[in-house]
Parts: C-alpha cells; structure tokens; sequence
C-alpha cells in the first residue's frame, strides 16, 4: 500500500482493505463545475481507481470565483480537459476519462453503465431527472447534491433496503422544469456540499458510516444549521 494514503488507512473504517476498494472503485462525476470541482479532487486524492468527467462546458472567469479546479491560463479551454490535467498532477494513479459532451437520453445509458456510482455536479433539473432515471434502471447509486446561494443539500438515490429516486424527493416534474434555477452563489458553498457528496462516495464504497439514503441533509451556511428530513 503506498505511503501516501497512510493518514486514511489508519483509520479502522477505511484500512487497507478500504482503500483496495477505492482503487477498484469506478465513479462517474456529471458537471465538472463549482460541486465537480471539490468533488473531483478529493476523491482522486482519496485513490478513487477511475473517474469519469462529463461536461460539455469551457472555463470562463466567472467561474473562478467557485471552480477551484481551474486557472485564469484556461479561461476558454475545455473544462473535462483542464479538469483531467490538474488531477492528473495530484494523483497519477487515477485514471481519468473525460466526455466533452452534454449527459443527454441518447448517451446516459452507455456512459452511466460503465461506473459503480454517479455523482451530480449539474445544475438543471432535467439532467438530475435524467439522471435519476437512468442510474435506477441500471442499479446505480445516484450521490447528488444541489446548492443556491448559501445553502445546499445532499442526498443519494438508488442505495440501501429502501431505495428512493429523485422523483420521491421531487415529484412534480412539470413543476421542476418551469422553474429557473438561481445562479447566485458564494464560492464556499458548493466547497462544502461537494465535499459532503465526495464523503457519502467513501462511505459506500468503503462500506462504513450512515449513508445518506432516504435522508436528505441540508445546510444554511449563514447560520450553520443542518438538517436531515426523512423522505
């Protein structure tokens, strides 16, 4: 086991047989933008064995203020590929596979197949629905996290002895969709809630802690308050 995981293979939940698992494990992470940004670099820092980047976007100087993957030097280039180099630079013995595309009905299918877990890092309601969809058919837990402003909240789908979806926590598509989500956000909070979705990542694939199935945790970074509602 190399030395660079020593700090988490001492701790009983994770050990070496823990971070054999993280080695092994598959993850595919969907918006590579302020929540794929924290989510992507601790969990290659973490050993995660293969990840995948999906994001059809290029980095702008707006996004700075959140996305800490990035640089001014790559305002304009691709972000899976900027995304792909800077993990790359902190752990070598992550794969990393990148699709500079948008997840869309005719691609979810193939792509989602091919990991263990999915992570949301979008930011529109008819990716999550998709996602959701696609991911409870094929038997894959769905870590999604979704942030406004100060506030954010965590939850994973498709895991557990009660599965929920999505669409248990959020039913009323037609309603969801005409709705416009509110770009407004300080940098910190999706640091905080990307981080949260890397967290449950570990828990499932390591098997320790209370995963986040059936429970969705929110936090108000103005007050510091949490939640977990059962649903």
């Amino acid at each position: 086991m190399t030395s660079r995981y020593t700090r988490q293979t001492a701790l009983p939940e994770i050990g070496e047989t823990g971070q054999e698992r993280l080695s092994r494990a598959r993850v595919l992470i969907i918006g590579v933008g302020g929540l794929g940004a924290p989510i992507a670099l601790y969990l290659t820092a973490a050993g995660i064995g293969t990840i995948g980047l999906i994001d059809d976007d290029v980095v702008s100087l707006s996004n700075l203020q959140r996305q800490v993957l990035y640089s001014e030097a790559e305002v304009g280039q691709p972000k899976v590929i900027c995304a792909a180099r800077r993990l790359h630079e902190l752990n070598s013995q992550t794969s990393i596979h990148t699709y500079q595309t948008r997840l869309t009905r005719l691609n979810a299918e193939k792509l989602i197949a091919e990991y263990d877990i999915v992570i949301d890092g979008c930011d529109n309601f008819t990716t999550r629905y998709l996602i959701s969809d696609v991911s409870s058919r094929l038997g894959k837990p769905y870590v999604y996290g979704a942030i406004q402003g100060f506030e954010g909240q965590v939850s994973v789908f498709n895991y557990g002895k009660q599965p929920r979806t999505y669409r248990d926590l959020y039913p009323a598509e037609a309603n969801m969709l005409q709705l416009t989500p509110d770009s407004s956000v300080i940098g910190i909070t999706p640091a905080v809630v990307g981080s949260m979705e890397a967290n449950e990542v570990l828990k499932i694939v390591c098997g320790y802690g209370d995963v986040l199935s059936e429970k969705l945790w929110t936090i108000d970074l103005r007050t510091l308050q949490t939640y977990q509602l059962a649903f």
